[in-house]
Protein backbone atom coordinates (compact mmCIF):
# COMPACT_ATOMS: atom_id res chain seq x y z
CA UNK A 1 0.00 0.00 0.00
CA UNK A 2 1.40 3.71 -1.04
CA UNK A 3 3.14 5.39 2.07
CA UNK A 4 0.42 8.35 1.07
CA UNK A 5 -2.20 6.37 2.44
CA UNK A 6 0.02 5.84 6.19
CA UNK A 7 -1.21 6.93 9.23
CA UNK A 8 1.91 8.73 11.07
CA UNK A 9 1.96 9.33 14.61
CA UNK A 10 4.94 11.41 16.11
CA UNK A 11 5.59 10.42 19.59
CA UNK A 12 7.72 11.41 22.52
CA UNK A 13 7.85 9.79 26.48
CA UNK A 14 4.64 11.42 27.88
CA UNK A 15 0.73 10.40 28.58
CA UNK A 16 -0.65 12.15 25.73
CA UNK A 17 2.07 10.50 23.65
CA UNK A 18 0.63 7.44 24.94
CA UNK A 19 -3.23 8.18 23.80
CA UNK A 20 -2.13 10.11 20.59
CA UNK A 21 -0.43 6.60 19.83
CA UNK A 22 -3.77 4.42 20.41
CA UNK A 23 -5.82 6.82 18.63
CA UNK A 24 -3.53 6.87 15.80
CA UNK A 25 -3.49 2.96 16.04
CA UNK A 26 -7.15 2.43 16.14
CA UNK A 27 -7.46 4.67 13.32
CA UNK A 28 -5.19 3.21 10.98
CA UNK A 29 -6.77 -0.55 12.21
CA UNK A 30 -10.32 0.82 11.20
CA UNK A 31 -9.04 2.80 7.51
CA UNK A 32 -7.17 -0.45 7.00
CA UNK A 33 -4.08 1.45 6.25
CA UNK A 34 -0.22 1.01 7.86
CA UNK A 35 0.93 3.19 10.91
CA UNK A 36 4.36 4.86 11.04
CA UNK A 37 5.61 5.46 14.27
CA UNK A 38 7.82 8.61 14.23
CA UNK A 39 10.21 9.97 16.67
CA UNK A 40 12.32 13.12 16.41
CA UNK A 41 15.94 13.72 18.36
CA UNK A 42 15.88 17.27 18.05
CA UNK A 43 18.86 18.61 16.74
CA UNK A 44 19.61 21.42 19.49
CA UNK A 45 20.54 19.21 21.91
CA UNK A 46 22.62 16.95 19.50
CA UNK A 47 25.98 18.64 20.59
CA UNK A 48 29.52 17.63 21.85
CA UNK A 49 30.15 14.96 23.45
CA UNK A 50 29.30 12.35 20.41
CA UNK A 51 28.55 9.94 23.61
CA UNK A 52 25.41 12.48 24.12
CA UNK A 53 24.15 11.77 20.79
CA UNK A 54 24.65 8.43 20.64
CA UNK A 55 22.27 8.23 24.25
CA UNK A 56 19.76 10.52 22.18
CA UNK A 57 19.45 8.17 19.38
CA UNK A 58 19.34 5.01 21.43
CA UNK A 59 16.76 6.49 23.48
CA UNK A 60 14.51 7.27 20.97
CA UNK A 61 14.84 3.76 19.57
CA UNK A 62 13.85 2.50 22.79
CA UNK A 63 11.16 4.43 22.48
CA UNK A 64 10.00 3.32 18.74
CA UNK A 65 10.75 -0.45 19.61
CA UNK A 66 8.07 -0.54 22.61
CA UNK A 67 5.46 2.07 20.66
CA UNK A 68 5.39 -0.77 17.98
CA UNK A 69 5.07 -4.02 20.67
CA UNK A 70 2.23 -2.09 22.53
CA UNK A 71 0.41 -0.82 18.80
CA UNK A 72 1.16 -4.81 17.95
CA UNK A 73 -0.83 -6.24 21.12
CA UNK A 74 -3.65 -3.89 20.57
CA UNK A 75 -4.31 -3.88 16.55
CA UNK A 76 -3.44 -5.94 13.47
CA UNK A 77 -2.24 -3.31 11.50
CA UNK A 78 1.50 -3.01 9.76
CA UNK A 79 3.66 -0.98 11.73
CA UNK A 80 6.81 0.66 10.76
CA UNK A 81 8.92 3.08 12.59
CA UNK A 82 11.44 5.61 11.42
CA UNK A 83 13.83 8.32 13.70
CA UNK A 84 14.46 11.24 12.46
CA UNK A 85 17.11 14.07 13.10
CA UNK A 86 16.06 17.47 13.15
CA UNK A 87 13.94 20.25 14.08
CA UNK A 88 10.51 18.62 15.70
CA UNK A 89 7.63 20.89 14.24
CA UNK A 90 9.53 20.86 10.99
CA UNK A 91 10.49 17.59 10.73
CA UNK A 92 6.76 16.13 11.94
CA UNK A 93 5.77 18.86 9.40
CA UNK A 94 7.61 17.80 6.12
CA UNK A 95 7.03 13.96 7.27
CA UNK A 96 2.85 14.93 6.58
CA UNK A 97 3.33 15.62 3.52
CA UNK A 98 3.47 11.79 2.29
CA UNK A 99 0.79 10.83 4.61
CA UNK A 100 -2.81 11.14 4.75
CA UNK A 101 -2.96 11.88 8.37
CA UNK A 102 -0.06 13.34 10.89
CA UNK A 103 -1.12 12.44 14.83
CA UNK A 104 0.44 13.91 17.73
CA UNK A 105 -0.14 14.54 21.45
CA UNK A 106 -1.57 17.36 22.75
CA UNK A 107 1.04 17.83 25.15
CA UNK A 108 0.60 19.30 29.10
CA UNK A 109 -1.71 21.57 30.48
CA UNK A 110 0.12 25.02 29.18
CA UNK A 111 -0.66 28.58 30.08
CA UNK A 112 -4.54 27.75 31.50
CA UNK A 113 -5.27 25.23 28.08
CA UNK A 114 -3.99 21.88 27.12
CA UNK A 115 -1.59 21.93 24.62
CA UNK A 116 1.83 22.99 24.48
CA UNK A 117 4.08 25.00 22.28
CA UNK A 118 5.41 22.31 19.77
CA UNK A 119 2.14 20.55 19.21
CA UNK A 120 1.04 24.26 18.02
CA UNK A 121 3.99 24.63 15.93
CA UNK A 122 4.00 21.34 14.36
CA UNK A 123 -0.28 21.75 13.26
CA UNK A 124 1.39 25.20 12.15
CA UNK A 125 4.43 23.84 10.04
CA UNK A 126 2.44 20.69 8.85
CA UNK A 127 2.40 20.47 4.81
CA UNK A 128 -0.80 17.86 5.85
CA UNK A 129 -3.60 17.28 7.57
CA UNK A 130 -2.52 16.83 11.52
CA UNK A 131 -4.84 15.36 13.91
CA UNK A 132 -4.10 16.86 18.12
CA UNK A 133 -5.08 14.15 20.67
CA UNK A 134 -5.37 14.83 24.32
CA UNK A 135 -4.31 12.42 27.60
CA UNK A 136 -7.94 10.61 27.52
CA UNK A 137 -8.92 7.68 25.26
CA UNK A 138 -12.73 7.72 25.84
CA UNK A 139 -13.14 9.19 22.66
CA UNK A 140 -14.70 5.86 20.91
CA UNK A 141 -17.73 6.61 23.63
CA UNK A 142 -18.50 10.16 22.20
CA UNK A 143 -20.72 10.70 18.99
CA UNK A 144 -21.16 13.23 16.03
CA UNK A 145 -18.03 15.08 13.92
CA UNK A 146 -17.95 19.18 14.19
CA UNK A 147 -16.29 21.22 11.50
CA UNK A 148 -16.38 25.39 11.58
CA UNK A 149 -17.31 27.03 8.61
CA UNK A 150 -16.75 31.00 8.08
CA UNK A 151 -17.37 31.03 4.27
CA UNK A 152 -13.19 30.82 3.84
CA UNK A 153 -11.86 29.09 1.11
CA UNK A 154 -9.87 26.90 3.68
CA UNK A 155 -13.24 26.38 5.93
CA UNK A 156 -14.81 24.65 2.58
CA UNK A 157 -12.03 22.71 2.48
CA UNK A 158 -12.27 21.29 5.85
CA UNK A 159 -16.13 20.39 5.51
CA UNK A 160 -14.90 18.42 2.53
CA UNK A 161 -12.78 16.51 4.21
CA UNK A 162 -14.96 16.32 7.79
CA UNK A 163 -17.92 15.17 5.56
CA UNK A 164 -16.05 12.09 3.93
CA UNK A 165 -14.86 11.52 7.39
CA UNK A 166 -18.46 11.50 8.99
CA UNK A 167 -20.34 9.57 6.09
CA UNK A 168 -17.34 6.56 6.46
CA UNK A 169 -18.38 6.08 10.34
CA UNK A 170 -22.02 6.82 10.48
CA UNK A 171 -22.08 9.99 12.53
CA UNK A 172 -23.93 13.16 12.62
CA UNK A 173 -22.27 16.15 10.74
CA UNK A 174 -22.51 19.15 12.71
CA UNK A 175 -21.68 22.26 10.47
CA UNK A 176 -20.99 25.39 12.86
CA UNK A 177 -20.71 29.20 11.97
CA UNK A 178 -19.85 31.79 15.09
CA UNK A 179 -19.50 35.26 14.27
CA UNK A 180 -20.14 38.35 16.57
CA UNK A 181 -22.95 40.24 15.33
CA UNK A 182 -23.23 44.23 15.85
CA UNK A 183 -25.59 45.01 18.79
CA UNK A 184 -27.82 47.94 17.94
CA UNK A 185 -28.06 48.77 21.66
CA UNK A 186 -24.40 48.90 22.11
CA UNK A 187 -23.41 49.75 18.65
CA UNK A 188 -25.77 52.69 18.32
CA UNK A 189 -25.20 54.79 15.39
CA UNK A 190 -22.45 52.53 14.27
CA UNK A 191 -24.65 49.34 13.23
CA UNK A 192 -28.30 50.31 13.20
CA UNK A 193 -31.10 47.57 13.10
CA UNK A 194 -30.91 46.81 9.65
CA UNK A 195 -27.50 46.52 9.16
CA UNK A 196 -27.21 44.08 11.28
CA UNK A 197 -30.44 42.30 9.59
CA UNK A 198 -28.27 42.53 6.48
CA UNK A 199 -25.21 40.70 8.52
CA UNK A 200 -27.16 38.39 10.10
CA UNK A 201 -28.78 37.50 6.40
CA UNK A 202 -25.54 37.15 4.51
CA UNK A 203 -23.68 34.85 7.61
CA UNK A 204 -27.01 32.50 7.59
CA UNK A 205 -26.20 32.19 3.77
CA UNK A 206 -22.79 30.79 3.98
CA UNK A 207 -24.24 28.63 6.08
CA UNK A 208 -26.91 27.62 3.85
CA UNK A 209 -24.71 27.59 0.93
CA UNK A 210 -22.07 25.42 2.72
CA UNK A 211 -24.74 22.38 3.65
CA UNK A 212 -26.35 22.87 0.33
CA UNK A 213 -23.28 20.82 -1.66
CA UNK A 214 -23.11 18.16 0.92
CA UNK A 215 -26.55 17.06 0.62
CA UNK A 216 -25.74 16.66 -3.22
CA UNK A 217 -22.37 14.97 -2.16
CA UNK A 218 -23.64 13.02 1.00
CA UNK A 219 -27.64 12.73 0.67
CA UNK A 220 -27.30 9.96 3.62
CA UNK A 221 -25.42 12.00 5.90
CA UNK A 222 -26.89 13.63 8.58
CA UNK A 223 -25.92 17.30 9.04
CA UNK A 224 -26.99 19.62 11.66
CA UNK A 225 -26.43 23.06 10.83
CA UNK A 226 -25.88 25.59 13.95
CA UNK A 227 -25.44 29.29 14.12
CA UNK A 228 -24.09 31.17 16.99
CA UNK A 229 -24.55 35.02 15.98
CA UNK A 230 -23.69 36.10 19.54
CA UNK A 231 -20.13 33.92 20.70
CA UNK A 232 -16.71 34.51 19.98
CA UNK A 233 -16.06 31.61 17.33
CA UNK A 234 -13.47 30.11 19.81
CA UNK A 235 -16.13 29.63 22.52
CA UNK A 236 -18.82 28.41 20.29
CA UNK A 237 -16.32 25.68 18.60
CA UNK A 238 -14.88 24.28 22.56
CA UNK A 239 -18.29 24.25 23.43
CA UNK A 240 -19.98 22.62 20.54
CA UNK A 241 -17.21 19.90 20.50
CA UNK A 242 -17.27 18.68 24.02
CA UNK A 243 -19.25 15.70 23.45
CA UNK A 244 -17.84 14.88 19.76
CA UNK A 245 -15.49 12.26 18.77
CA UNK A 246 -14.06 15.08 16.47
CA UNK A 247 -13.10 18.35 15.91
CA UNK A 248 -11.86 19.65 12.53
CA UNK A 249 -10.71 23.10 11.27
CA UNK A 250 -9.57 24.96 8.06
CA UNK A 251 -5.56 25.96 9.41
CA UNK A 252 -6.96 29.75 8.97
CA UNK A 253 -9.84 31.61 8.33
CA UNK A 254 -11.48 34.61 5.99
CA UNK A 255 -10.05 37.28 8.39
CA UNK A 256 -6.18 35.31 8.53
CA UNK A 257 -3.05 36.70 7.03
CA UNK A 258 -1.51 34.47 4.87
CA UNK A 259 1.88 34.68 6.31
CA UNK A 260 0.32 33.33 9.68
CA UNK A 261 0.83 29.38 9.96
CA UNK A 262 -2.21 29.01 11.93
CA UNK A 263 -5.30 31.69 12.06
CA UNK A 264 -6.27 32.86 15.68
CA UNK A 265 -9.43 30.60 16.19
CA UNK A 266 -7.73 27.92 15.60
CA UNK A 267 -4.60 28.71 17.47
CA UNK A 268 -7.65 29.46 20.49
CA UNK A 269 -9.34 26.10 20.01
CA UNK A 270 -6.14 23.98 20.40
CA UNK A 271 -5.37 25.43 23.41
CA UNK A 272 -8.52 24.96 24.97
CA UNK A 273 -9.52 21.61 23.51
CA UNK A 274 -11.82 19.26 24.24
CA UNK A 275 -11.70 16.62 21.91
CA UNK A 276 -9.31 15.38 19.22
CA UNK A 277 -8.95 18.10 16.52
CA UNK A 278 -7.81 17.87 13.08
CA UNK A 279 -6.29 20.92 11.27
CA UNK A 280 -6.71 21.05 7.95
CA UNK A 281 -3.88 23.19 5.53
CA UNK A 282 -4.94 24.55 2.29
CA UNK A 283 -2.84 22.56 -0.12
CA UNK A 284 -4.08 19.71 1.04
CA UNK A 285 -7.92 19.97 2.83
CA UNK A 286 -9.32 18.54 -0.43
CA UNK A 287 -7.19 15.60 -0.51
CA UNK A 288 -9.32 13.06 1.78
CA UNK A 289 -7.99 9.90 1.11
Amino acid sequence: MSKHNAIAVGIKDSTQSEAALIWAGRRAEQRSVPLTIVHVVDDRWLIEPSSWRDSFRRSGEKLLEAASARIGELFNIDVTTELLVGSVAASLGQYARNTSLMVVGSGSPHLGGTLTDRALQIAGASEGPVAIVGAIDDYQDRHGVVVGVDGSEHSLKAVAFTAAEADRDGQELTVLHAYNAPEPSTDAGLAPAELRRLINDQERLILSETIAGLIVSYPDLPVKKVSEPHKEPVRALVEASVNARLLVLGSRGRGGFSRLLLGSTVHGVLTHMACPTIVIPPERASDQR
